[in-house]
């Protein structure tokens, strides 16, 4: 079945905090304490999320784009400005795709969506952080991203990974 990218709206809040808290369970389980994962995953966390969503789309907080199959959202993409990534005009703030989504190009169409829609807002340079223990770090780097330092909270260590210039990774934007 087709998946169709485009641009995030209000309606698609719930369907974002569902892959949000399924695709941290699938991915972070392992890799994460079992205690925080718990809470970054239950019922009351998934309310907060699509309350989250809701505010950022309405009053577009960040470009937010969703991957869509048989009318469900399978993975998702946003990026804003960037809050801890000095030198650098935006920050990827999130990446989420379904298990069942991935391996398909899903991710890198969402990522080169959201690339062009900073470029467009005249950001040319991205960073994110993602955990270092993530296999999506190995999949940042594949994309072209580089690491650029680390910071550790508590007992989780995050890796810095920038792409210095947006080019390669635009995609025309459906």
């Amino acid at each position: 079945m087709a998946v169709t990218i485009r641009p995030a709206t209000v309606a698609d809040a719930p369907g974002l905090a569902h892959v949000h808290v399924i695709s941290w369970r699938e991915t972070y389980a392992g890799l994460m304490p079992p205690d925080f994962l718990d809470r970054m995953t239950s019922d009351d966390m998934r309310a907060r999320r699509e309350a989250s969503w809701q505010r950022t789309t309405q009053d577009a907080l960040e470009h937010v784009w969703v991957a869509v199959q048989g009318g469900q959202v399978v993975a998702f993409a946003s990026a804003g400005p960037p809050r801890d990534h000095p030198g650098h005009d935006a920050e990827l703030t999130t990446l989420y795709c379904l298990q069942a989504a991935q391996g398909h190009g899903t991710g890198r169409a969402l990522l080169g969506a959201v690339a062009q829609a900073v470029a467009d807002s005249g950001a040319w340079t991205l960073a994110l952080w993602v955990l270092d223990v993530n296999p999506t770090r190995q999949w940042y780097a594949r994309q072209g991203a580089r690491e650029a330092g680390s910071k550790t909270d508590g007992p989780l260590t995050e890796i810095r990974m920038v792409w210095e210039d947006l080019t390669p990774l635009l995609l025309p934007v459906p």
